[in-house]
């Protein structure tokens, strides 16, 4: 009975938050958001196509120039691009609500707070997955593209590719957590924004450093350089250190929506 009960409360919890998805889907439907996940892609991938022939000049490293084109082009991603995405794409989420008192009137619904911001959450991270689903096909358009004017095929295979997509949207998270963590926080939108922008630069710097695994903004890049390592002699560690990376990232993300959860919205019924 009590299984039954409880498998019955987990139904609809479970229909609850996905009902909530929905309705933040349909808030940002009308905007302008899937462009600017769209356009790093497009101003990525272009122009290393039109310039593959550099990928032909790295003989002194040992990469091959299909693993050139692929990685460097991820590098201004995983750096960068994708990075800026999620913070535009956070800031845009807390201001759908902060136009036209949409804050007081969604607080007035008998809805959790808690689960409105994990609803908010979880669609920023189906953005930032659609924001990688750009980035994979723009790496094949680009490679195409590549191909048909070096006369050498930079294509790599489909597992290869979505699996270091994979890796980077996975070494996102704990950044994403802590960004919407920030933007919960701080009321001024410039001010959130310019905070993890400046946070975002350091990260090429701080993952030469022992202190990388403390620092979430270079996870993304932190896996695109073992795998460079990989591709290439004497360039980076080949391996991935998983301890203390992951118990770091799990509590950085566990603790930046737990204070997320438990702030979202107290500015705003004061």
């Amino acid at each position: 009975m009590n299984q039954t009960i409880q498998s019955a409360k987990s139904e609809k919890t479970a229909t609850g938050m996905i009902s909530l998805i929905q309705i933040e889907l349909i808030k940002i439907r009308r905007s302008h958001i899937f462009w600017i996940l769209l356009i790093p892609a497009v101003m990525m991938w272009i122009p290393s196509a039109l310039n593959a022939n550099v990928n032909f000049q790295m003989d002194d490293i040992g990469i091959m120039p299909e693993h050139n084109f692929f990685i460097q082009g991820f590098m201004g991603m995983a750096w960068f691009m994708i990075p800026a995405a999620l913070i535009i794409c956070t800031v845009l989420l807390n201001q759908t609500e902060r136009t036209n008192k949409g804050f007081l009137k969604m607080l007035s619904l008998p809805v959790n707070t808690g689960k409105l911001c994990l609803a908010k959450f979880l669609v920023l991270l189906l953005l930032m997955a659609v924001q990688m689903m750009f980035t994979i096909i723009f790496y094949y358009a680009g490679a195409l593209l590549a191909s048909r004017l070096e006369n050498y095929n930079f294509v790599l295979g489909f597992p290869y590719v979505a699996g270091g997509a994979a890796k980077i949207y996975l070494a996102i998270i704990p950044m994403a957590a802590l960004f919407w963590m920030l933007a919960v926080l701080i009321q001024t939108p410039v001010f959130s924004a310019g905070i993890c922008l400046a946070s975002v630069v350091p990260s090429v710097l701080m993952v030469n450093t022992r202190l990388w695994p403390f620092y979430p903004m270079d996870y993304p890049f932190y896996m695109l350089m073992t795998e460079y390592g990989k591709q290439a002699e004497h360039i980076f560690s080949t391996e991935i250190q998983w301890m203390p990376m992951l118990p770091v990232a799990g509590a950085v993300t566990v603790l930046g929506l737990l204070v997320a959860c438990v702030r979202f919205g107290k500015a705003e019924t004061r």
